[in-house]
């Protein structure tokens, strides 16, 4: 049994040949007529920007740019990546991060470390009651007292041991 793919579809080209009977002596997608006219129209504003004339010279070479740009560009698009996935993968690709190849900053230096004179003392704790600076004495249950004796090996702290 032989199964056919749907690849006869995407082979055909959507190209307008032109009026009936007079149709153009190229092929071209609909994509490149939108995307020539959209070059065309860049192509004819950077001639206005460098300061070309408008004449029939500078409009026929605008023609020649505008059709090798636009026959690169269609190269690289087909039914399988159209011109939007291509735009954006251009888009992505020059705006990506890059790796940085030169290194930031100096040499190390000591110049703006602060010095102190005096050591750093730890901040002491306030507890209720007794007085200041002597350890208070850590109060135990006689139930845990009870327990550590029955047993006869001291007990981790925070440790649960069965019953």
């Amino acid at each position: 049994m032989r199964v056919r793919t749907d690849d006869e579809v995407y082979r055909v080209d959507a190209v307008w040949l032109g009026p009936p009977k007079a149709t153009f002596p190229w092929r071209a997608r609909y994509v490149a007529w939108g995307v020539g006219i959209v070059v065309f129209l860049l192509v004819m504003t950077v001639e206005r920007r460098m300061g070309f004339g408008f004449g029939f010279f500078s409009t026929a070479w605008a023609f020649v740019i505008t059709i090798v740009i636009t026959r690169f560009i269609c190269a690289r698009i087909s039914h399988e990546r159209p011109l939007s996935s291509a735009v954006t993968m251009w888009v992505r690709e020059l705006t990506a991060p890059r790796e940085r190849s030169s290194g930031a900053g100096g040499a190390a230096s000591a110049a703006r470390i602060r010095i102190s004179s005096a050591r750093p003392r730890p901040k002491r704790k306030k507890r209720g009651g007794g007085s200041r600076g002597r350890p208070q004495p850590q109060q135990v249950s006689p139930r845990s007292q009870q327990r550590r004796k029955s047993s006869g090996k001291k007990e981790a702290r925070g440790v649960r041991t069965p019953a």
